[in-house]
């Protein structure tokens, strides 16, 4: 079935010539399972050239133009990651898939890594092979970004982060998104979608902290008809509802882990089944995850699965915090407020930049709106935003040394005598509530939980404060 290469001028020489049919390339050297996948290319109306050795597969890519590239792993002189590193080395614009053994999950993780968009298992399911094929040879459609979901800034570490973001997006892989809290990781993952070949599919997000988790299942996966008491109806699960597109999960260290075992065989098979179902469906989803827990640690202490680590760990975007990009402050600001002002001229006066460059933002953007939102409430001035008007906490709580709690410098100075000490300790109290305030997302019991007092203790001290 494979025929000798004609030749031609490099990869990199030549340019795409205009074809009515995509043409894709199926490297296997299993007849039996080449000429299924050959007979399915063709009545997806492809253009399909077959090679069953990584040394004729790589003759093929040097002499004609691929639309997409499928390859088993196990060749007879080599591997599919050989195959890939070619089009790697050669920067060929060409998408590939590999075909992995049942339950090699490290060879897909490894293949993901090396730059395949995707992958199957054998005994390779027909649909999801259709699934995969249309995605990749659909061609991209220019999409505008998000309004409101943009990476403001010109600081090295926001323009690097731009930058990886327009590569991640290009695949299809898995990805685990980092970084503190209100360091704008959603932001990151919608523009990953919608930069990517996703973007005119569903991007669903999941809060994964906030599903309880006897219902944790249902949400997720679904539910039929009478499968328990309130089941009055068919509904779909995230899966279904982000099929074709991208299921963001954000933080998904969260997730319990009878929860993490479903999760994990949900990827892994492309395959769901709603409770109450005897049959599963199959479902083709990206997944993005987010957390700000570090991972590898709860591997280590038994608390996050080291199987499920693997599968989403395959690439990693880490956001920078707003103190890694103080210049990009006064930029971030400024768009902030006039989103806030809804078209009203409101100007930040140079003192309240100035403050606002030297805090240290714990809570990162998401802290920055809330303080903004603040001035632009409680200003005195109602064209211009002052220092005094952004009331920031003189002191901030913040973890360092190994863990232990430390406090900033106060308003007082180190070694002053404040000029109040009831003042002073209002002070102190104020920024500890609203650094585990922000650390939380403002979720009252989870920051009495950080602070080690009672709910009603938190809301009394809040309210005493006019903490809102």
């Amino acid at each position: 079935m494979e025929t000798p290469a004609s030749a031609s001028p490099s990869a990199s020489s030549r340019r795409r010539r205009p074809r009515v049919q995509p043409r894709v390339l199926v490297i296997d050297d299993e007849p039996d399972l080449l000429e299924l996948l050959e007979i399915t290319m063709i009545r997806l109306g492809l253009d399909v050239t077959c090679a069953n050795s990584v040394t004729g597969a790589i003759a093929k890519l040097d002499s004609q133009d691929f639309d997409l590239c499928l390859t088993d792993m196990r060749l007879p002189d080599g591997e599919g990651l050989d195959v890939i590193a070619h089009i790697q080395k050669k920067e060929m614009d060409v998408p590939v898939a590999v075909i992995t053994a049942f339950g090699s999950a490290e060879n897909a993780v490894a293949a993901l890594k090396a730059g395949a968009f995707d992958y199957l298992a054998k005994p390779v399911n027909l649909e999801q092979l259709r699934a995969l094929v249309k995605q990749a040879v659909k061609a991209p459609e220019k999409t505008r970004t998000p309004e409101g979901y943009e990476l403001l800034g010109a600081s090295a570490a926001i323009k690097q982060m731009r930058d990886l973001i327009d590569r991640v997006a290009q695949s299809l892989a898995p990805v685990i998104i980092g970084g503190e809290s209100g360091s704008g990781k959603e932001v990151a993952a919608r523009l990953i979608h919608h930069k990517g070949p996703r973007a005119a599919a569903p991007f669903i997000p999941v809060n994964c902290g906030a599903i309880p988790e006897n219902l944790m299942e249902s949400e997720f996966f679904g539910y039929k008809k009478g499968s328990f008491t309130g089941a009055d109806s068919d509904r779909e699960g995230f899966f279904q509802a982000a099929n074709n597109g991208t299921l963001f999960l954000d933080e998904v260290a969260d997730l319990p882990l009878t929860m993490q075992v479903k999760l994990l065989r949900a990827i892994q098979e492309k395959t769901v089944r709603r409770i109450g179902s005897q049959a599963e469906e199959a479902v083709d989803v990206r997944i993005i995850c987010a957390t700000h827990k570090k991972l590898a640690p709860l591997v280590e202490a038994g608390e996050f699965r080291q199987d499920l680590f693997f599968r989403l760990h395959v690439i990693e975007v880490n956001m920078p915090s707003l103190r890694e990009m103080r210049e990009d402050i006064p930029l971030i600001a400024r768009a902030i407020l006039e989103k806030l002002a809804r078209g009203k001229p409101v100007e930040l006066a140079a003192d309240a930049i100035a403050a606002l460059q030297h805090y240290p933002f714990p809570g990162n953007v998401r802290e920055l709106e809330n303080i903004l939102e603040r001035g632009l409430s409680l200003a005195a001035e109602p064209t211009k935003i002052r220092a005094e008007d952004l009331y920031l906490s003189p002191v901030v709580v913040r973890k360092e040394n190994g863990g232990k709690e430390t406090a900033g410098k106060s308003a007082a100075g180190e070694g002053e005598i404040p000029a109040s000490l009831e003042t002073y300790l209002d002070d102190v109290e104020r920024a500890a509530l609203l650094a585990a305030l922000e650390k939380t997302r403002f979720n009252r019991t989870e920051a009495a939980k950080l602070l080690g007092i009672t709910f009603r203790a938190m809301r009394y001290r809040m309210e005493r404060l006019g903490i809102k």
